[in-house]
C-alpha cells in the first residue's frame, strides 16, 4: 500500500462481513474459553477472551507500534505516538495509585519493574531494528497474524526461536553491568510519580505536533469513517484514540485478574523452549528456567501460563475482527528479501525482549505503567534501533511510508 494524499489515508470500503471465517473464530474463542475453563480456572478462561478482545481493538484500531515510529521517523507523522502517550497517561493514572496500595479487589497486585543496564539498552536497540525489519513488534505480530499475515507467520516463528535463544543467554547479559530495578512510585511518591510522567507524555505529543507543522504546516486529518454506531464499533475501523484508552483499560483488568500488567514474549520464550526441547536441546538446564515459578512452566501445561492464552486470545481475536470488517484475505505469495527481513527481524525481535527484560507491551507499556525506570530506558534505545532499521527497509525491499496506514502494525 502506497501513501495516498496529503490529508492521510484513504477511508476503507465497506464490505461484507467474512462468514466463514467469523463463526470459525467465534467457535476456537468459545471452545478455547470452555476449554480452559475446565482445564485450569475460569480466571484462566476469563484471561483468554481478554486476550481476544485486546486482540479485536488492536485490529479495529490499527494500533501499530512499529509503523507510528516509522512514519514519525521518515515524514514526522506523530498520530500514532501521540496516541501512545493517551495510553501511558491513561494508564498510569489507573496505576498508580493501585501499584503504591499493592492491593486491587483484595487481590495482590505488582508491576512490572526490572533492572536498567546494558542488558536492557542493548536488548531494546535490537528489538528496535527487529521491528522495522520484521514488519511489527510483539503485539503487532500476534494480531497480524490472526488478520491473516503470512509474512508475519515468518516472523513470529523466528520471534519464538529468537525468544529461546535470548533465554539461553539471559544469564551471561545479566551479569554486565546495571542498576537494580527502580520503581518510580516507591521512590517518589505517587503524586510525584504521577506529575513527572504526565508531563514526559505532553512532552513528547507536543513536541510530535512543532515537529509535524513544521514540516507540512498541518496535522494530518483522519478520514471520514465508512461505518457509524454499531456497525464501526463492530466491524471497525476504530479511532486511534479510542484504541488507545481501551488498551489501557484492558491493561488495568490484566492486571486485576492475573496480579500484573499485560506481557507477551515471556510466552514465547516458554513455546520456543518447550520446541527446544522436542529436538533434544535441554532448556531445563539453562539458568533462566531454574527459578520454581520458571520451572513450573517449563514443565507444565501452557494452558495454565497466562501469557501463552492471552496471546492466542490476541491471534483468534484478531482474526474475529478481521473476518468482521470483511478483510480476512491471506495472500501467500511472498517475496524473497521481504522473507529474508521477516526472519532476520524476527530473531533480532525475540533476542532482544529477553535482554531487555520485555517488548513494546511488557517493557515499553507495562513498564512504563508500572513506574519502572526501565520502561523509560526501553524507550528510548528502542526509538534508535527504530532508526536504524527504518534506514534499512529499503535494503529488504520494504516501504518507507510516509503517511499512517489504516491497518497493520
Amino acid at each position: 500500500m502506497s501513501a495516498t494524499t496529503l490529508a492521510g489515508p484513504q477511508p476503507v470500503r465497506s464490505v461484507a462481513i467474512n462468514t466463514g471465517p467469523a463463526l470459525g473464530a467465534g467457535a476456537l474463542l468459545l471452545g478455547g474459553a470452555l476449554l480452559i475453563g475446565q482445564a485450569v480456572s475460569p480466571r484462566q478462561a476469563a484471561l483468554y477472551l481478554l486476550g481476544a478482545a485486546l486482540g479485536l481493538v488492536l485490529y479495529h484500531a490499527a494500533f501499530g507500534f512499529t509503523s507510528a515510529w516509522r512514519v514519525f521517523i521518515a515524514d514526522r507523522r506523530g498520530a500514532g505516538l501521540r496516541a501512545q502517550m493517551v495510553m501511558l497517561a491513561v494508564a498510569v493514572l489507573l496505576f498508580f495509585p493501585v501499584l503504591a496500595a499493592g492491593t486491587l479487589f483484595g487481590q495482590p497486585v505488582q508491576g512490572l519493574v526490572a533492572p536498567v543496564g546494558v542488558s536492557v539498552a542493548f536488548g531494546a536497540f535490537l528489538f528496535g531494528i527487529g521491528m522495522q525489519l520484521g514488519g511489527g513488534c510483539a503485539s503487532g505480530t500476534l494480531y497480524t497474524v490472526g488478520g491473516g499475515s503470512v509474512r508475519m507467520l515468518l516472523t513470529l516463528a523466528a520471534f519464538i526461536a529468537g525468544s529461546a535463544l535470548g533465554a539461553a543467554h539471559l544469564h551471561w547479559w545479566a551479569a554486565l553491568p546495571h542498576l537494580p530495578p527502580v520503581s518510580l512510585v516507591q521512590a517518589w511518591g505517587v503524586g510525584p510519580a504521577l506529575a513527572a510522567n504526565l508531563a514526559a507524555f505532553a512532552a513528547i505529543a507536543g513536541l510530535s505536533v512543532v515537529l509535524e507543522r513544521r514540516r507540512h504546516g498541518r496535522l494530518v486529518r483522519p478520514e471520514g469513517a465508512p461505518r457509524v454506531g454499531l456497525a464501526r464499533l463492530l466491524r471497525g475501523p476504530w479511532p486511534l484514540v479510542a484504541g488507545a484508552v481501551a488498551l489501557a483499560v484492558l491493561n488495568f483488568v490484566t492486571l486485576a485478574l492475573a496480579g500484573r500488567p499485560w506481557g507477551i514474549t515471556s510466552a514465547f520464550a516458554l513455546w520456543g523452549s518447550k520446541a527446544a526441547a522436542l529436538i533434544g536441546f535441554d532448556p531445563a538446564s539453562w539458568p533462566f528456567w531454574q527459578a520454581p515459578a520458571q520451572r513450573a512452566a517449563l514443565e507444565g501445561s501452557v494452558l495454565a501460563d497466562v501469557t501463552s492464552v492471552m496471546d492466542v486470545g490476541i491471534m483468534f481475536g484478531a482474526l474475529l475482527a478481521a473476518a468482521l470488517a470483511g478483510r480476512f484475505a491471506p495472500r501467500w505469495g511472498l517475496p524473497l528479501r521481504s522473507a529474508v527481513a521477516a526472519v532476520v527481524g524476527g530473531l533480532m525481535l525475540g533476542y532482544g525482549a529477553r535482554l531487555a527484560y520485555g517488548c513494546n507491551i511488557g517493557a515499553y507499556f507495562s513498564g512504563i505503567a508500572s513506574g519502572s525506570l526501565h520502561g523509560w530506558a526501553w524507550m528510548v534505545a528502542a526509538f534508535f534501533g527504530n532508526l536504524l532499521g527504518t534506514g534499512l527497509r529499503p535494503w529488504f525491499g520494504l516501504e518507507v511510508e510516509r503517511l499512517p496506514r489504516q491497518t497493520g502494525c
